[in-house]
């Protein structure tokens, strides 16, 4: 038999790496938004990883992050362009994705595993366009324009006297920040697709691309402000935000010019399925309720994010935080408060596998407690409900800049929404929890 040789096998090794590659640009772009507030950013350090790898339904996902060198991967045909996670609001970050996409340096969102997996289910090449923002809530920040001007409900007008608060200037600052952040989405969303290749520096004008999917996840400081919702403790408490994200969906498909983009909305997870309060499960209702909408039937998906909390590692964490006045009042009287001292009086209330769990976590459980082992799963959940809708969406190829110039649609303050329940968002804890043990 005659054997070929070593040239002809390396060219021809060669030619399909560039058949491969050509294939991968002949598809048009597919491009994603992600958008929300602090679960979009994402805390989660990398430092979590390793802990994924000892739960077999986790473990999978976790060989998926890495590469031959056990090193967070970077994607080839993956790029990321991103606002709101690095310096002030308007600070982008952009290239091929990898870790350090979320809140901070060494941090992830659901970005990380949504690329890897949206890739694998409807191959390359693809653009995420992030935005996100921490401390931010649809009612006020993200309030899309044709929800109409904040309207000051009874129960917050008593809030504000109470505190002796000047109620005019509070309004005023309400109308300064109402809707800000939408349009710093929709302003950088726009200014990508204009020049794509800025970003993706493989981008094909010519074969185009398209708007494949908008994923949404937001919540935490809308679900904690109680003057805006101030029946959050009943059912339908929460209606307001349902009505909100109905209008965000529309506005942010006519803005875009993309009436048939698929949306996925993440639900809020916090505290997982078993020990969510009933205001927590009443607004999981009101962000899942828009899917249900018959105009929104089969291009809005919704995934719940509780399943992938981890209960056991919650309750460690419950612990290490319980810990702290006796570990401060113990250090006190030892006369050495220095750190490594209250690291090793805290260690003493952890056996060696707990204090080994404790560190696949890097922030607060509003975070998702910072953890590989919860966001992984959530990031590939969101890209099989994206790739799910996107293969059932017929989709236009954009291969020209068709987006009209950015004048943005103001919002009318001389008409109210007819039901609105606005307030003064409640402040929110953003600092990371001190480093664990």
């Amino acid at each position: 038999m005659r054997q070929c040789p070593v040239w002809k096998m390396v060219a021809m090794v060669g030619g399909l790496v560039l058949m491969a590659a050509r294939s991968v640009q002949a598809q048009p772009l597919k491009v994603f938004i992600l958008a929300g507030q602090s679960n979009m950013q994402g805390h989660v350090n990398v430092s979590t990883f390793p802990y994924m790898a000892d739960d077999p339904k986790t473990a999978p996902i976790l060989k998926e992050m890495l590469n031959a060198r056990g090193k967070p991967k970077v994607l080839q045909n993956v790029w990321i362009a991103s606002i709101g996670c690095a310096g002030n609001d308007t600070t982008e970050q952009k290239g091929k994705l990898t870790t350090g996409f979320g809140a901070g340096p060494g941090e992830i969102g659901p970005e990380f595993t949504f690329g890897i997996y949206i890739e694998k289910l409807l191959g390359g090449p693809v653009l995420l366009i992030k935005t996100s923002w921490g401390g931010k809530s649809l009612n006020t920040d993200f309030r899309p324009p044709s929800a109409g001007p904040y309207v000051w409900n009874h129960y917050a007008l008593e809030q504000l006297k109470l505190r002796h608060e000047n109620v005019a200037q509070a309004k005023a600052a309400k109308i300064k920040a109402t809707g800000v952040y939408y349009r710093l989405m929709i302003k950088y969303v726009r200014k990508v697709l204009a020049n794509i290749k800025r970003v993706d520096p493989q981008y094909n004008p010519k074969q185009g691309y398209e708007l494949a999917g908008f994923i949404w996840f937001q919540g935490w400081n809308d679900y904690v402000d109680n003057w805006t919702y101030p029946n959050n403790h009943k059912p339908g408490g929460y209606d307001q935000y349902s009505r909100l994200m109905a209008m965000l969906i529309n506005d942010v498909r006519k803005d875009l010019s993309a009436p048939h983009m698929p949306f996925v909305i993440g639900a809020l997870g916090v505290d997982g399925v078993h020990h969510a309060n009933k205001p927590m499960l009443y607004f999981r209702q009101a962000e899942a309720a828009p899917a249900l909408l018959p105009q929104f039937k089969g291009n809005v998906a919704v995934v719940k994010t509780a399943p992938y909390w981890d209960d056991k590692l919650e309750a460690l964490f419950t612990r290490y935080q319980g810990y702290w006045p006796k570990v401060n009042a113990e250090a006190a009287a030892e006369k050495n408060t220095s750190w490594n001292n209250k690291l090793r009086l805290m260690r003493e209330n952890f056996t060696p596998e707990e204090l080994k769990q404790l560190k696949g976590m890097s922030a607060f459980d509003f975070h998702y407690l910072g953890a590989a082992k919860i966001m992984a799963p959530i990031g590939k959940a969101f890209a099989e409900a994206a790739a799910k809708l996107d293969k059932k969406t017929q989709l236009p190829v954009v291969t020209r800049t068709s987006l009209k110039p950015i004048v943005m649609r103001p919002i009318h303050l001389n008409h109210a929404p007819k039901a609105g329940t606005p307030s003064t968002p409640q402040p929110m804890l953003t600092a990371p929890p001190t480093r664990l043990p």
